[in-house]
């Protein structure tokens, strides 16, 4: 994949390039939805079009990635991440200078194009430029990436907000992502193209699949579950069925299920485990704002504990050599959340410690897994790996919230709560070492 032999120095100044570029796409919609109030007043728009500035960008995002990083393959990583990463950037200062709402949400959506094409080189390019122990090592400062951003943006976005206005926030990525580009032109390494074109027929199928399966997930909620959700999740799920049976068949598929057919139960405890978080982080949110009277930056700053522990744990994790850690970190998950739901009531303090434990859990359970599964499926299936590890967890977080949150909003917190115990239970079996 590669055509150069890179020194240790010269990996590390690449992987501070992607974890930079990584940074950016996961903090921006945590940043976003800080600003989507004070979006709204300012231009004065309905709550259609203020929700679809944050579900669009998701739902064009969770559509074309599993297509970015098959454009990985056929352009080359490198060139398809600094591609991606110079229109994300660009799209991110004219952001900022919308001049109505629909401009705002079509920028928006080209800005999520340029994520998808950018975020799977991430994982891609660790997966093929490190090995060893500095791969464990640079998938865990991955995570920790990712587990920090949401908080991250949290903080940043509502700071900016405060201080200078909503236009601001869309600028903060634009610094980073310039020094990021210029720094990538010269640290990352050329990556030859592989022989390999982009499938036109899956890539309508798996597009509109995972536009049909995301829309409803996204939007059901607040359309109150009508019956045409329903149809289109069902022709959404029908064409996802169809494209399976198409890439099979497919001489150049667009995702290569082969590749990684030994990872489907590790990959499976990884989407358990960000479906729990996304589900943990909906339900106590909203009973930290709606019962315990917490304003949003409160609540956000409720969850710094588990947000802290699972950046630890994620640097920690891959390094150690117990197999049973994944399904171990997920086990500490789970009781950590049913802990929750029984001592809440006795008060706050109870809940600070069992975040800790269940970011511990978390880092546990997600890092050293996803090293494992780099060795698994090995450089044939870095690119497979990349869309899963990225499309994956997504679906699972749009589904979790969708089922898990509805819990919450129709039976309260310990409803909810008992239920994602429950899915973390069935993580803890797809966590153990069965891809071998």
């Amino acid at each position: 994949m590669t055509t150069t032999v890179m020194t240790a120095t010269a990996r590390r100044g690449a992987l501070v390039v992607l974890l930079a570029g990584q940074l950016m796409t996961s903090m921006d919609s945590s940043l976003i939805s800080v600003a989507l109030p004070a979006i709204r007043e300012g231009f004065g728009a309905g709550g259609a079009t203020v929700q679809l500035i944050a579900s669009g960008y998701a739902l064009t995002l969770g559509v074309l990635i599993v297509t970015g990083a098959r454009l990985g393959d056929v352009l080359g990583q490198r060139r398809a991440f600094l591609i991606g990463l110079a229109v994300f950037t660009t799209m991110s200062a004219l952001c900022a200078v919308a001049p109505t709402a629909g401009v705002l949400v079509a920028i928006r959506t080209a800005q999520a194009a340029a994520a998808a094409l950018m975020m799977p080189q991430v994982f891609a390019l660790i997966q093929l430029e490190f090995d060893g122990q500095a791969r464990r090592r640079a998938i865990g400062l991955y995570s920790m990436t990712i587990g920090l951003a949401a908080t991250l943006g949290q903080l940043a976005g509502g700071l900016v907000v405060s201080a200078v206005g909503w236009r601001a926030v869309f600028l903060i990525n634009v610094p980073i992502g310039v020094g990021t580009l210029l720094a990538g032109w010269r640290a990352l390494p050329e990556t030859r193209r592989r022989a390999a074109r982009l499938d036109p027929v899956g890539v309508a199928l798996l597009t509109g699949g995972m536009l049909g399966v995301i829309a409803p997930l996204l939007l059901g909620r607040e359309y109150g579950w009508r019956p045409w959700t329903w149809v289109v999740l069902g022709a959404g799920l029908a064409l996802l069925a169809v494209f399976a049976g198409h890439e099979r068949r497919a001489s150049a598929p667009l995702l290569e299920f082969r590749a990684v057919r030994r990872a489907w139960a590790g990959l499976a405890a990884c989407f358990v485990l960000a479906g729990s978080y996304a589900a943990l982080l909906f339900a106590l949110t909203l009973h930290l704002q709606g019962e315990r009277g917490m304003d949003p930056l409160q609540a956000g700053l409720a969850f710094l504990p588990f947000t802290v522990a699972f950046g630890a744990m994620s640097l920690i994790g891959p390094r150690l050599t117990w197999r049973q850690l994944p399904s171990a970190g997920i086990a500490l998950f789970a009781l950590s959340v049913a802990g929750i739901a029984v001592l809440l009531p006795l008060g706050q303090r109870w809940l600070w410690v069992l975040l800790v434990l269940a970011g511990i859990g978390h880092g546990a359970g997600y890092a050293p897994l996803m090293a494992r599964l780099t060795r698994v499926v090995g450089a044939e299936g870095a690119s497979a790996l990349a869309a899963l590890n990225s499309t994956g967890p997504m679906l699972a977080s749009a589904t979790a919230v969708a089922l898990l949150g509805g819990f919450y909003l129709e039976w309260g917190l310990t409803t909810a709560l008992t239920g994602i115990a429950a899915a973390l239970a069935a993580g803890i079996w797809l966590g153990a070492e069965r891809q071998r």
